[in-house]
């Protein structure tokens, strides 16, 4: 995918993990981003590693992926920060 798809697809996927998992982190919008588009190529590693597919494009499925991904990665990113 294009890099300013990726960014689009890591800003929705970031924001939806950030509506799954409310409160305060430090950063803000930017940080969300890019824990999004973090979480996509982490959630798209992780369902390659376990048979459930991978990130390929602008379709539920990789949505998917990107959000479990994007909420996994705002956890850690929230237990660091502790």
């Amino acid at each position: 995918m294009n890099i300013i798809v990726w960014i689009i697809f890591g800003l929705i996927a970031g924001a939806v993990a950030k509506i799954l998992m409310p409160g305060k982190d430090p950063g803000g919008w930017i940080v969300t981003i890019l824990i999004g588009i973090a979480g996509a190529f982490v959630g798209g590693f992780i369902g390659n590693l376990i048979g459930f597919g991978g990130v390929s494009g602008f379709n539920f499925k990789s949505f998917a992926i990107a959000i479990g991904g994007s909420v996994l990665l705002l956890f850690a990113y929230r237990m660091i920060k502790k």
